[in-house]
């Protein structure tokens, strides 16, 4: 039963629009359960399970886990039982949910934007080398993911991740899903706003509060002040983007209802101006309007994006105004999108003198003891911190300018360098079907491989071209804001069904936002992949103009060079 005390009144100021059948909204009263989910959490709330992991389940092991816990309140605490290997991708939507089960986890650690010093860098990686198989992949919501974990060893991973200031509480579930924050907030030297604090206060005041740990399903926050709009704002549910009024100076606008997967929608803009001490309430209000008014009855439609696109963004604003916050918020322009790369690899100058370096680890893969050797090279050579970035990148903060050249070579070595080709720089990948029981095909060690092949056959590309890589529809890897995504799938080969992929041409984000371009019943096999990307991106070397980005000789190709049916001479 939701909390009626955080429920708002009946509507006094605004006409909120109601659907044209019961959608389970709190708001309108509809407080019963339409769905197995829904009544999972009002019979008890998932943070509770914490409790149970302490001191019931790690003492007793596996077997002890109610069901109802382990497939569902364990993902408030950041933790999903992991595919059992050997299943194949035909078998991921015909199996019940306990035959896909392994019985270990997988477990996601927030980083919200913090700066990680060499020591939690350090703890991150031991946790990976003592308890998850030497596993640890940076995520496009910059956690840190683990995999092979036990029940029984969770304590102490909290324990270290406690001491390390971490956390994976609502990693995962119908909650405040990790924070994205700028990798460069209070340092970049062209940076808008810092907003840092403001980040530090959503996370301290609202994460792990009951009055926002059941929303109707996941919530997706990001904040940045750079003007690159590095956290993807576009696909969030929530993001407040740095702005200047022309009388109160820097500030944030909040854009709402962004989302990819099924039915992806871009984030709308309020065109407002939200002071840095502001911006904590007005997330309260619009994670508030998610909670009372979302849609509840079916899982396909819970999520924010489409009560935004129902109730339109003057509605919207309008709720906030007047039900949430109780006043008006100032209005302003829209920052413009940028064009500009937002991912921070290479070399820069901070404003205090020193240089921030991005790193670029291929599709997110690295390991506890690449961690731990990072954590090495940061003491060694005195750099500050670390972040995560949305892409599954890392980036070095606070390094004297007479390191830098030690430092590239080291990292070189270790593996995560940061004069990466445009292919090892611009690749991502979802998990895939090595651990995830949602997918079809394989994508870490697909991704990694395609990148390998095309650096041999591309060796000097001049222009930026995104590969991003899912294995099953929900897009997690953000396939359809790529240049070139890859969405996991079986096809029929030669009678038989194999891997493969539906494949997604031109999307963007940014200043030229738009979603890749699918081409009739075309298919390309796991098998065929490279020669498929090969033959595309021939036929865009040879036949742009000058100047002219993927994306947008994508709009304009003849669809056999799309295909690949036919490949342009290069000279």
């Amino acid at each position: 039963m939701p909390d009626l005390r955080y429920k708002p009144e009946p509507a006094k100021h605004t006409e909120i629009p109601r659907p044209k059948r019961a959608e389970g909204q709190w708001g309108f009263g509809y407080t019963e359960p339409l769905n197995k989910n829904e009544q999972s959490k009002k019979d008890d709330d998932p943070l509770n399970v914490r409790d149970r992991i302490l001191n019931i389940y790690s003492k007793r092991g596996f077997d002890s886990i109610d069901p109802a816990d382990l497939r569902g309140r364990f993902r408030w605490m950041g933790l999903y039982t992991q595919r059992k290997p050997g299943i194949d991708g035909g078998k991921t939507a015909v199996l019940d949910e306990e035959e896909l089960d392994d019985r270990f986890f997988m477990m996601r650690v927030r980083s919200d934007g913090q700066l990680l010093a060499p020591a939690a860098v350090r703890a991150l990686g031991t946790i990976g080398t003592d308890f998850a198989r030497d596993t640890a992949d940076v995520t496009d919501r910059e956690n840190i993911q683990y995999h092979w974990i036990r029940v029984e060893d969770v304590p102490e991973i909290w324990r270290r991740l406690d001491e390390a200031g971490l956390s994976s509480l609502e990693a995962c579930g119908d909650s405040p899903r990790p924070f994205l924050g700028s990798p460069v907030a209070g340092v970049a030297a062209d940076e808008i706003i810092d907003g840092t604090s403001a980040l530090d206060e959503i996370r301290a005041r609202f994460l792990g509060d009951p009055a926002f740990s059941n929303f109707p399903r996941k919530f997706k926050t990001a904040l940045t002040g750079h003007p690159s709009h590095d956290v993807s704002p576009e696909t969030n549910d929530v993001a407040f983007v740095g702005t200047v009024h022309p009388e109160h100076g820097p500030g944030f606008d909040v854009w709402v209802g962004g989302g990819l997967s099924t039915n992806p929608k871009l984030a709308v803009p309020l065109g407002v101006w939200v002071p840095t001490d502001e911006v904590a309430d007005v997330w309260a209000g619009v994670a508030g309007i998610f909670r009372d008014y979302g849609y509840r009855r079916l899982r396909s439609k819970a999520r924010l994006k489409f009560l935004v696109a129902d109730w339109g963004r003057d509605t919207f604003r309008e709720v906030l105004e007047k039900e949430y916050l109780g006043r008006e918020l100032v209005s302003c322009d829209s920052p413009p999108s940028p064009g500009t790369v937002r991912d921070h690899i290479g070399v820069h100058d901070q404003k205090d003198g020193d240089k921030y370096v991005g790193l670029a680890p291929t599709a997110g893969r690295v390991s506890g003891t690449l961690l731990v050797g990072l954590a090495d090279l940061m003491e060694k050579h005195g750099v500050t911190g670390a972040r995560l970035t949305p892409y599954q990148k890392i980036v070095l903060i606070g390094v004297p300018p007479g390191a830098v050249d030690g430092l590239l070579d080291d990292l070189d070595e270790l593996g995560l360098t940061a004069r990466p080709s445009q292919w090892r720089r611009n690749t991502m990948a979802c998990t895939g079907i090595e651990f995830c029981k949602l997918a079809i095909v394989d994508t870490k060690d697909r991704a990694r491989d395609l990148v390998a092949e095309l650096e041999r056959r591309f060796p000097d590309l001049d222009t930026p071209i995104t590969v991003n890589v899912n294995g099953c529809p929900n897009a997690c890897a953000r396939t359809q804001v790529a240049d070139i995504g890859l969405k996991g799938q079986l096809v029929m080969h030669e009678g038989e069904q194999v891997e493969g992929f539906q494949v997604h041409l031109g999307g963007a984000a940014g200043l030229d936002a738009v979603f890749g371009r699918k081409l009739r019943a075309h298919k390309v096999t796991s098998a065929g992949l490279d020669d498929y990307v090969t033959a595309v991106v021939s036929n865009f070397l040879v036949d742009r103009t000058e100047g002219e980005a993927f994306a947008a000789w994508v709009a304009r190709a003849d669809e056999e060079l799309l295909r690949g049916d036919k490949t342009l001479e290069r000279t």
